[in-house]
């Protein structure tokens, strides 16, 4: 899941961004309003956590750009978090469009959980877990098990594995996982998806029944199944 985080405090945004991305999440950062709106014009996320207090351009500006523009980009959940606390501030936000409202101070674990909640609703409230033969995925806690045991992996080892399995049963394309992955500014390339893809199939082999496997599709992308239907 990749999310921008807008946020002109430097040390807020370092420490907000370590946290999410330990919640297995790929975080793109703004310090502005005039960046934050570039992006959301040509980028897709699954999530925006806004700060309304920005230089360039104002939060609120910026929301309102991006639900004017429409389509599926326009309707990306926005979590505004903020000092601009009062009453007023809040009905002005959720009345320009935004899913959530945070007040500053607050704690990390509430926003986690708000973080959490959004991002379910955006995937439509599909599953709560998506299961793969013996493989599941947890979307409220946010981890793998395999076979009833956790299933350990590396941040962007998780990430390929998400994307896959919220699509069990149909194709991603190469160029669509990279985007899920990684971050505008990762040094990598489309090929370091195959070097991933590599590890998890490693995580994934078992010769019990139920075991998950990727298969390759050329010139289409990758699919997570049932080992026996590959």
């Amino acid at each position: 899941m990749r999310i921008l985080l807008v946020e002109d405090q430097m040390e807020l945004q370092h420490w907000l961004a370590k946290a999410l991305r330990e919640s297995h999440l790929t975080v793109e950062c703004a310090d502005n309003g005039a960046d934050a709106d570039a992006l959301l014009h040509t980028q897709d996320y699954a999530l925006v956590i806004l700060d309304l207090t920005l230089p360039k351009m104002d939060g609120l500006e910026v929301l309102r750009r991006l639900r004017a523009r429409g389509g599926a980009r326009g309707k990306t959940p926005v979590l505004i978090l903020t000092a601009r606390g009062g009453l007023d501030e809040r009905v002005q936000g959720l009345n320009q469009g935004a899913d959530d409202y945070l007040a500053k101070p607050f704690e990390l674990v509430e926003l986690e959980a708000r973080v959490k909640a959004l991002l379910r609703r955006g995937m439509g409230n599909e599953a709560l877990v998506y299961r793969c033969g013996e493989l599941s995925f947890d979307t409220v806690t946010r981890m793998f098990s395999y076979y009833g045991s956790p299933l350990a992996l590396t941040p962007r080892e998780h990430a390929v594995l998400e994307a896959l399995i919220t699509r069990s049963g149909r194709a991603v394309a190469k160029e669509k996982l990279f985007g899920e992955v990684f971050a505008l500014d990762d040094d990598a390339n489309l090929d370091a998806i195959e070097l991933y893809i590599h590890r998890v199939r490693k995580k994934l082999e078992s010769g019990q029944p139920g075991a998950a496997a990727i298969a390759t599709l050329r010139g289409i992308g990758y699919l997570l199944q049932p080992r026996d239907q590959t």
